[in-house]
């Protein structure tokens, strides 16, 4: 019998995902607000703290972590989520560069299993082609599980032509956690991850019907916020509404 899909929006990229009777953290920030140094010597702000604190998690069976490279993903409270020992999947560059934890590193297409639960690696772009030279590795995912919807989470993905290949490669994805927000800094003239129209064509092309709107919040560089994500989706029953902090059955 499927077991309930639930949400608990936390805060910018990250949520707590129930899914196939694990609890799974995205892209883990619970860092308060402060400001981070960048390469670029723009640092990344962060405006708001998190819905959940990391303390008051309850149990993390599995970490789903786009990239390690910058703090709008993984935060100093992230990390030391990781450090405690969750199965965290993530790129090859993180499994290599984190230290404690146990950092599991996929490339595009593989597959590890947690569970019953089968999660597969999609390629992601952060950001026009050729970003990764500057940025570096980014991956999404997918899970399934027997009798379950499936779920993908895009990461930090801007790219529609890597959306679709996801779409040829499954057929059909029930439930979208899309990081929208079109972020932008100054090194780039581009968004780096998808803009609130580019999540409603992701969405279409993945026939999801569900759709969770990360990433649009909480720092200072993201250049759309939740009420733009909200405006295109209108006259669309797919974006869920998921307020800070509380659990949403999808």
């Amino acid at each position: 019998m499927p077991t309930t899909v639930a949400v608990t929006y936390i805060g910018g990229p990250t949520a707590l995902l129930e899914y196939g009777h694990l609890r799974i953290v995205t892209d883990p920030t619970f860092d308060a607000p402060r400001s981070y140094p960048d390469d670029d010597g723009t640092p990344l702000v962060k405006t708001a703290g998190p819905g959940i604190a990391r303390a008051d998690l309850g149990q993390v069976d599995l970490i789903l972590l786009s990239h390690h490279e910058h703090e709008d993903n993984l935060d100093y409270e992230g990390l030391e989520l990781i450090a405690t020992g969750v199965t965290t999947l993530s790129t090859m560059k993180a499994a290599t560069d984190l230290f404690g934890g146990s950092v599991i590193g996929l490339d595009a297409w593989e597959s590890h299993d947690v569970g019953a639960v089968t999660i597969t690696a999609v390629p992601a772009l952060h950001g026009p082609p050729g970003a990764e030279k500057w940025l570096g590795p980014v991956i999404g995912f997918v899970l399934q599980s027997p009798g379950e919807a499936s779920v993908y989470v895009s990461g930090d993905n801007a790219s529609l032509a890597l959306v679709e290949q996801i779409a040829g490669a499954f057929g059909h994805i029930d439930i979208a956690l899309l990081f929208a927000g079109a972020a932008r800094v100054p090194s780039f003239d581009a968004a780096l991850t998808l803009t609130s129209r580019d999540a409603v064509l992701a969405a279409g092309i993945l026939g999801a019907s569900r759709v969770v709107g990360l990433h649009t919040e909480d720092w200072q560089h993201f250049s759309e916020g939740r009420a733009q994500l909200e405006e295109a989706f209108a006259g669309s029953s797919a974006l869920i509404d998921t307020p800070r902090g509380q659990r949403v059955e999808l």
